[in-house]
């Protein structure tokens, strides 16, 4: 059995694109995942399926997608991890986490080639930090999120489906895929 964290792109955010949480809970219980749970409206799930081989949070993803877009008539970008590969990805944030409330991983369903900033200036930037994992970026906001502009310039550059969280709801994912 594998435990995945289903990240979706984009919904119940200002009343667009709702997708109610027990509707998607039950959504993926009918895809025959078990251990279904979610994490407040923005989308996050954690799940188990049965093991078929490697780890396949691509196809994960692919049959979440298509099964929202089947039952709820919406396209809806998914980024799927694995339990240990989310383990993985916080234990690589090379950042300080001073505020949780100001700090986002943004998740993409491909590596990420860190040539994405060749042409970005720090400086520009002076009141946010960054890093780049392989298939993860940490940021951090001394302004809040609100003012962030990190995340929008790598969504527009990195390559696959990108979704961000703020790192409490990471770490809150975490300890519920590890069974918290």
């Amino acid at each position: 059995m594998t435990r995945y964290i289903v990240l979706l792109r984009g919904i119940n955010v200002g009343g667009h694109r709702k997708v109610p949480m027990a509707d998607l809970r039950s959504l993926l219980t009918g895809l025959g995942y078990t251990d279904v749970a979610t994490y407040i409206q923005s989308g996050n799930a954690v799940l188990t399926a049965p093991e078929t081989g490697p780890p396949a949070p691509d196809g994960v993803a692919a049959r979440v997608r298509a099964a929202i877009a089947a039952e709820l008539g919406l396209d809806v970008p998914t980024v799927v991890r694995t339990r240990d590969r989310l383990r993985a990805t916080v234990a690589e944030n090379p950042l300080e986490v001073p505020d949780p409330a100001r700090f986002l991983v943004l998740f993409s369903s491909s590596p990420i080639d860190p040539r994405v900033l060749a042409a970005v200036d720090p400086a520009g930037y002076p009141d946010e930090h960054l890093a780049l994992g392989p298939d993860a970026a940490y940021t951090r906001h001394e302004r809040g999120i609100r003012y962030a502009r990190y995340p929008d310039l790598l969504v527009n550059r990195i390559s696959g489906t990108v979704t961000a969280r703020n790192w409490r709801t990471v770490l809150r994912l975490l300890e519920m895929a590890e069974g918290g």
